[in-house]
């Protein structure tokens, strides 16, 4: 059965959500809830669990413990199929574009229309050529992703993934590597498309301009757990040091452990998550 009826309640909801990669843990108890047609931003430093989040959102890995709803469905109860199903209303962006580069821009968007449905070619490279429309990249089907610029890669991306008009969209580093001009034009598009199509938009990002511009609310994670959600306003006038340091991007000062300084040079294991770049 399709995922695509109608759903009341939050777009994503994830409950006391911990995760381990290994023996290390990384996220620690886990709770947000994201609202239909809202963009929410998740941020923090290197390290604080933003990126695995989106992960198992995504339902790319199982996790310790916890529950994570999507559009209603505890995806950690979901068969394989049923898992399958539920995809087809997620389109995901991710940082680097990851298009095939054997294939040319109009087969890279149409490629979840092959893998998900039964439309004739001339009927997918309509809808292909629909979306690229919707990113500005009209009459760039036949190119190949190397004769494009790192900001059409991520719109080209884009496209892709709302070809199939998921319900739900996520975004990993949108702005990265593009100069201010270009991402500024993205974040235009990502509000522009919530305005239009009525997604929802998770978005992980380190960029404070382009979360200050699209967020309805913001996230923040530091060292797997969630220091705040709240309004741009109310991130900004947040007094917790942490988030005060991350908006000032003053660096995070650390005690040292002189024994876990040894261990590390010693190749020996290290219970630290924020040792990886979580």
């Amino acid at each position: 059965m399709s995922s695509r009826g109608s759903h009341t309640g939050p777009a994503v909801s994830v409950k006391n959500l911990v995760t381990h990669y290994g023996k290390k843990q990384i996220l620690n108890n886990v709770s947000l809830d994201i609202v239909p047609e809202e963009i929410m931003v998740i941020m923090g430093g290197s390290g604080s669990g933003k990126s695995t989040l989106m992960r198992y959102i995504l339902g790319l890995n199982p996790p310790t413990s916890g529950t994570i709803e999507i559009l209603g469905r505890d995806i950690t109860t979901l068969s394989e199929i049923e898992m399958y199903d539920l995809r087809k209303d997620m389109g995901v962006s991710f940082q680097s574009g990851a298009l095939l580069r054997s294939l040319t821009v109009g087969e890279n968007v149409c490629m979840p229309l092959k893998e998900h449905t039964k439309l004739d070619e001339n009927t997918m490279r309509i809808m292909a050529r629909m979306k690229l429309e919707v990113v500005n990249l009209a009459n760039f089907e036949d190119l190949m992703p190397s004769e494009l610029s790192g900001g059409m890669i991520k719109r080209a991306a884009l496209a892709r993934a709302i070809v199939m008009d998921p319900k739900l969209l996520f975004f990993d580093e949108p702005s990265a590597g593009l100069d201010p001009v270009v991402a500024a034009e993205l974040d235009d598009l990502i509000l522009n498309m919530r305005a239009d199509m009525g997604m929802t938009i998770v978005v992980v990002t380190h960029e404070l301009e382009s979360a200050f511009k699209i967020a309805d609310r913001i996230t923040i994670l530091d060292q797997g757990e969630i220091l705040m959600t709240g309004t741009v306003d109310e991130v900004k006038q947040s007094t917790n040091k942490r988030i005060q340091d991350l908006l000032n991007r003053r660096p995070r000062q650390e005690e040292i452990d002189p024994e876990a300084y040894l261990r590390r040079l010693l190749g020996e294991k290290d219970d630290d998550p924020d040792a990886f770049g979580y």
